[in-house]
């Protein structure tokens, strides 16, 4: 069986449907690697797109540094607790970027499961990013 094609219409359906699965959750946005948006749950008005692509590339970039110095391994996610809110910030497979943002009245727990249930499936709704090819460094002789 051939895989559905990945639209924004099949990805914006997923991302509503993580909103409407979990009471107090606000937005769900998915973005490139390079951070352009590649979708969003409904009510996303062009500004806050612009601000939430901005915010969560920023986020990606810490983690991502994060990884590098303190940690052996690839970045899985980034979670923000603000004091009536919580943003949950992860990378799928196909290199793409999941964020979510709930209020603070919303089950984090439930949440959590929406956003590894769709870092899964996540090939389902998005095509696949490839890293960029690492150049092997030779030391200058002197």
């Amino acid at each position: 069986m051939t895989p559905a094609a990945a639209t924004a219409e099949n990805l914006g359906r997923a991302l509503d449907s993580i909103v409407d699965r979990v009471p107090g959750a606000q937005f769900a946005v998915v973005l490139s690697p390079d951070g352009h948006l590649l979708g969003a749950s409904r009510g996303i008005d062009d500004e806050l797109a612009t601000q939430l692509s901005s915010m969560v590339c920023g986020l990606q970039a810490l983690g991502l540094a994060a990884a590098r110095v303190c940690g052996d391994g690839e970045l899985h996610q980034v979670v923000v607790q603000m004091s009536q809110a919580f943003l949950f910030h992860a990378t799928t497979g196909n290199g793409a970027v999941l964020a979510v943002g709930i209020d603070g009245e919303a089950e984090v727990g439930d949440m959590a499961y929406e956003v590894a249930m769709f870092v899964a499936q996540a090939g389902d709704h998005l095509p696949v990013y490839l890293e960029p090819a690492r150049v092997p460094v030779t030391p200058v002789s002197a």
